[in-house]
This record gives C-alpha cells, structure tokens and sequence, in this order.
C-alpha cells in the first residue's frame, strides 16, 4: 500500500516554511498555557494553606480562653443533626448520651416583667373609669411612683382590653415633657390572672381638678398661659404623631410642685391617621369635654375634639367651674348652643348631615331674620359671660369653642396665638406657686363628675329634639334676666 501522496500545492520551500512557524506558534501557546494553569494551582494550594494556618490558630485560640468545653474549633467533619438509624438499630440499648443524640442549640432569653412585689403601696390616689391608681415606693431605690392597674372583668375572655393596649402602646411611644412618663409595665405574683397587671408611672402630686376644687380664688391670667402652654405644647406632640386623646380634662392633667403640667391617662387615646378613617366610636371624651360633632353622631372626626376639649379646660380654668355641665347628652347640647349659638347652614356648613342633627328642629331663617335684633356671634357670647377677659383671650376661646370643627386651631397654631404674647405674660415654672399634695395623704375626694365612656356603652340616641322655639334665647340682656339665662330642650 503506498502512503499519502505529498499535495502539489506545498512543494515549494515557501509553503514548507510557512507550516513550521504556524507549528511552533502553536507549540509555544500551548506552553503558556500550561504554565499559566501551574501558576493558578499554586496560587490556590498556597490560600489554602493560609485559610488552614488561620483555622488552626484560631482553634489554639480558642482552647487557651477555655470559655467553653465544647469550644474546640470547627469539628474536621459535620456532625450529624439526626440519630444515625443504623447505629440505633444495631445498639438499641445505647446510652442516652452517645454521639447519636440530636443537638440542642440555646435560643435567646425572651423579656420577662418584674413583679409588682417590688413596690411598697402607700397609698390609693383615684380610681377612674380605666384603672385604678395608688402611691407606692420603689424598695430598691426609693422613689415614690404612681402605681396604676388595669381594670379587667375577669369573666371576659377576651384578653386584655384594647383601651389597656393602646394606652401601654402609646405610652412607650412618647417622651415629652408635658407628658406622664412610663417607666414599666408589671406583673403580680400570680401571673394566671389577667387581671394582675400594673403601669409604672412618674409620679406628680397634683391633679388639675383637685387644684381647682381647693383654690379660694381662680388662677392668674399669667398662671392660665402658663398651663395653657404647656397643656398645647403636649397635645401639638401628640397630635403630631397621629395619636389623639380624647379624654382631655382637668382630672386628666397632672401638676407637680415645679409648676409643670403634663397629660396623663391616655385610656381612651389611640393612633389615628390622617385622613382619619371612615368610622370612628363615638363614645369618647367625658360628657362635658366633649364636641357637639361627637354629640351630633359624628363617626369620623380629627384632633378638632381634643381642641374644644382644650377650650372647655381653657373656660374652667378662668371660673374654677367646669363650663360646660350637662345631666345628659341633650341637656349638654342645650349648654353648648346656649354659650356658642344655635349651627346654621353659614357658622357650620354640613353639620344637618350628622346623623343626630336630622332629627335637630331648629327655627326657620324667616323667624330668624324677622327678629328685632340678630344673634350674637360665638365672640360676643363668650364676652358676656367673661367680662374679664382681654379681646386676644376672648377671640382665642371663641374659636377653640366654635361649632364648626374646621374652624378650630391647631395646638401649634394655638401656641402662636397673640394672647400669650400680650401682658401679662406667661409665669415661669420655677415662679409657680405650691399647693398641699393631697395624694399623699387621703385618696382624693371630688364632687360627682362625669366619668368617661366605658367600653361596650351604647351610643344614646337623641331622638328628636325641638329648637324651633329658641330663637329669640339670644335676646337683650333684659330678656336673657326673665328668662332665667338659659333654655331648655324639649324632646318630640
């Protein structure tokens, strides 16, 4: 068999020259190649030398600290986390401590409350709609606090109340001067019963009420904005951070002997958003704080009823009597519209879409309009019953008290207001004038008031009330005399 015959396109040198340098060009990339891959493996056994030097000084670390006797390094091998089903079978009688045994692992420490054995009660303070509240020391440290517990029906199954909740939830959450602190939540010894539990307070040895009730002559005008600052700077705070009270009074505000003011029980309070949502429970606020829109059946509302709220308080503190004491909600509807008018279409756009004013009669704009003399503003009302009181002060109280909840300040806008900036001005704290701490001594003693809606209370319908008589109420002064200087609501 002949071989392969030569091509008779490379018989010349040229050709054959040619094939040897594309031969050798290739020889020397296959050698850096090859050299290349050398210096890779190199590179990589001398890492993994490094990474095994470093592991075994480690591991001789951790043997001379001796903080665990199981901390000898990283087994050379992974340790099985299930029982080895072969070895058990061929030694089912194995000790319960051999390697076959499935690891346990520590989980972290969950928070635990302390007991409520850690306070010495003194005494009892108050009891309120939400809770019940003593003066008790700390026995490690000494300081007196303001010990509060949770009321719980202990039939309800349900758990902690909501109100309780939130008022835990919202107290956490804020750190202001104008507001009670919270320091701790505790437990009693039997922590089977829900019905053990206890809000730490800071405590303060006034409240608000009690300092009102006591005093022979009302607050100064320049002690008024001195409370009323602080009180606007807690709730700007508050309403800031979408959280709104809704139980704003004098009983509620805690002063100590410093001459600062905050707020406190924050049972009815609960983040609302803005907008706010469409449904709201409109059992808030005690009766005689409380805005005519909540009156009216409002469901949704804003931080507009804790400022008629603040207004209410801005009035008691001038007269050392709550402005607004109605027996019922009709009877303080009548109260309201005695003091700030009867709502029109004009002062209060909307408000005949509540639900309670449908059934509202009020008089008709042709009586209205063909009375001798035209109803007073809400200004001018006000201005009869605190002679008093400067223009800035009347027109500052006049729009906390407004019907229309649009028309109301904001706290930050109230902090601006000119009557602050007027003579006389604000009293410093520190120049505040002391009163005896009662809660040191008794448990506080009011007359009736009021208390706050409590949970599962039925809205009160108001059926329907009848003012179609009461346009001539905001006569002269003389008329207002044979009247009596009021009116009364007739229900039909």
């Amino acid at each position: 068999m002949t071989g392969k015959g030569k091509s008779r396109w490379a018989d010349s040198a040229e050709d054959a020259a040619l094939e040897a340098q594309l031969k050798k060009e290739k020889e020397e990339k296959k050698r850096l190649k090859a050299e290349k891959a050398r210096k890779a493996e190199a590179e990589k056994k001398k890492r993994e030398a490094e990474a095994a030097a470093a592991a075994q000084r480690q591991q001789q670390q951790q043997q001379q600290t001796g903080d665990d006797d199981d901390a000898n390094g990283p087994p050379a091998k992974r340790r099985r986390l299930s029982p080895d089903r072969d070895a058990a079978a061929a030694a089912p009688t194995a000790s319960s401590n051999d390697s076959s045994k499935l690891l346990r692992f520590e989980g972290g420490r969950f928070g635990k409350c302390r007991s409520v054995e850690n306070y010495d009660k003194l005494n009892d303070i108050e009891e309120g709609a939400y809770g019940w509240v003593a003066r008790a020391r700390e026995i490690e440290t000494g300081k007196v606090v303001a010990l509060k517990r949770l009321k719980i029906d202990p039939k309800d199954r349900s758990g902690l109340p909501v109100t309780g909740l939130r008022e835990i939830q919202i107290l956490k959450d804020c750190s202001h001067r104008n507001i009670v602190k919270l320091k701790e939540v505790v437990v009693g010894d039997d922590t089977s019963k829900i019905e053990n539990i206890f809000i730490v307070l800071e405590f303060l040895e006034h409240d608000l009420k009690s300092i009102l009730e006591d005093m022979p002559e009302p607050f100064l005008a320049s002690e008024v904005k001195t409370l009323l600052l602080q009180l606007c700077s807690g709730i700007a705070y508050l309403h800031s951070h979408y959280i709104l009270h809704r139980d704003l009074k004098t009983s509620n505000l805690l002063l100590n002997n410093r001459g600062q003011l905050k707020i406190a029980d924050f049972g009815m309070a609960r983040y609302v958003p803005d907008p706010p949502p469409p449904k709201l429970t409109q059992l808030v606020v005690t009766l005689w704080y409380r805005a005519p829109e909540l009156l009216l059946g409002a469901a949704r509302y804003g931080p507009e009823i804790d400022m008629w709220s603040v207004g209410c308080i801005f009035g008691e503190l001038l007269t050392r009597e709550p402005l607004l004491q109605g027996k019922n909600e009709v009877d303080e509807l009548t109260k309201i519209f005695e003091l700030c008018g009867l709502p029109t279409d004009e002062s209060w756009p909307g408000f005949r879409r509540l639900p309670n004013a449908r059934s509202l009669r009020l008089p008709s704009s042709s009586s209205s309009s063909s009375s001798s003399s035209k109803p007073p503003s809400t200004g001018g009302l006000i201005r009869a019953k605190f002679p008093l009181l400067t223009a800035a002060g009347v027109s500052l109280l006049a729009s906390l008290l407004s019907l229309n909840p649009s028309r109301r300040p904001t706290a930050s806008e109230m902090l601006e207001h000119e009557y602050f900036r007027q003579d006389p001005k604000p009293k410093q704290e520190a120049m505040f004038p002391t009163f005896p701490s009662k809660a040191g001594q008794e448990k506080r003693r009011r007359r009736e008031t009021p208390n706050a809606p409590q949970r599962g209370q039925k809205v009160q319908d108001l059926g329907q009330v009848d003012f179609s008589s009461l346009g001539g109420i905001f006569g002269s002064g003389r008329e207002r005399e044979e009247r009596g200087g009021g009116f009364s609501l007739r229900m039909v």
